[in-house]
């Protein structure tokens, strides 16, 4: 093949392959390799005599759709199943989960009977690229929770690496800002925190 043919076969191969590797892509949630833990705290006169609670939210389904070449195109969507809420074991008196799971699903907290699902959608997206597959973003959407919508920002390291996309970071949630009323006993000597901190660990497939 001549030099200038080669040279053209090149430069057509570069342009084919740059949309692609900019396009958008869509990644499902694996909710077996995903983990939400949710840390409810304690609080009052006597709080050193009750103790905290870690509680796991299953990741029902989600959907990401990144686009590295414009960062505010991305979208996150996921949805949870209150009732499926688990209080991990470890830490807690034996016997004590499921108290604690019935009173967190019931009407004064979650109230799962009447609001079955919990979900986070994002509105806008920012951040800056890391390096090396890996964004520093925030996400900017509504959490809709107990029957309240409100809106939120979380902050997300995201790391892209072949087929799998894993969004990890912090947040902080508090009872009263979704009706929610915090669960106390012993005449309200012993409660938890209005405050809720989360801990999160998405994974995602590209499809």
């Amino acid at each position: 093949m001549p030099v200038s043919m080669r040279s053209w076969a090149c430069v057509f191969a570069v342009l084919a392959a740059a949309p692609l590797a900019a396009a958008p892509r869509t990644y499902v949630v694996d909710p077996a390799q995903s983990a939400v833990r949710i840390h409810v705290g304690k609080s009052g006169a006597f709080s050193f005599a009750g103790h905290t609670h870690e509680v796991a939210a299953p990741v029902l389904s989600g959907e990401v759709t990144a686009d590295p070449a414009d960062l505010a195109a991305s979208r996150v969507a996921l949805t949870f199943e209150a009732g499926a809420l688990k209080v991990r074991p470890e830490g807690e008196p034996a016997g004590d989960p499921p108290k604690v799971e019935e009173a967190m699903r019931g009407p004064k907290v979650l109230d799962a009977a009447r609001f079955p699902t919990i979900s986070f959608k994002s509105q806008r997206v920012s951040g800056r690229e890391a390096g090396g597959g890996a964004y520093d973003l925030e996400l900017a959407g509504e959490i809709a929770l107990h029957g309240v919508t409100r809106p939120i920002t979380l902050p997300v390291h995201v790391e892209v690496a072949g087929d799998t996309l894993t969004a990890s970071g912090k947040a902080v949630l508090r009872h009263d800002q979704f009706g929610m009323q915090p669960v106390s006993v012993a005449g309200g000597s012993v409660k938890v925190k209005n405050e809720i901190a989360i801990d999160y660990r998405i994974v995602a497939r590209g499809r």
